[in-house]
């Protein structure tokens, strides 16, 4: 029970982290005036598809946002090296849980 019990711990914690991390990168480079904009793929059997105009409007909107922002040039740049800090963190993350799933495995292969 107690080996479980820490399993759980560990990935709620891991999770909790990884998470974290990679929402408050997103803020901030919010933040920083740039805006994520991912334009959506057009796939043939695709539900729902976004129109050039309302791709448009969305670009619209995430420029005037960009242009409300009280922060100085400093702060931005600041803001957006701490998105990027914390997107390497939550990489490291991902990629150390990994290692300590397949990491000994890997190295027994090879030696």
């Amino acid at each position: 029970m107690g080996a479980f019990l820490l399993v759980f711990v560990s990935a709620m914690i891991g999770t909790i982290v990884v998470v974290s991390a990679y929402a408050l990168g997103v803020r901030l480079l919010t933040l920083s005036g740039r805006t994520p904009i991912v334009t959506p793929a057009e796939f043939t059997d695709a539900i729902t598809v976004v129109t050039p105009a309302e791709i448009r409007q969305a670009e619209k909107r995430a420029a005037k946002a960009a242009k409300k922002s009280p922060l100085s040039e400093g702060q931005k740049r600041a803001a957006l090296v701490g998105a990027w800090a914390c997107f390497v963190v939550s990489g490291a993350a991902v990629i150390y849980g990994i290692y300590l799933i397949v990491g000994e495995h890997v190295i027994k292969l090879f030696t």
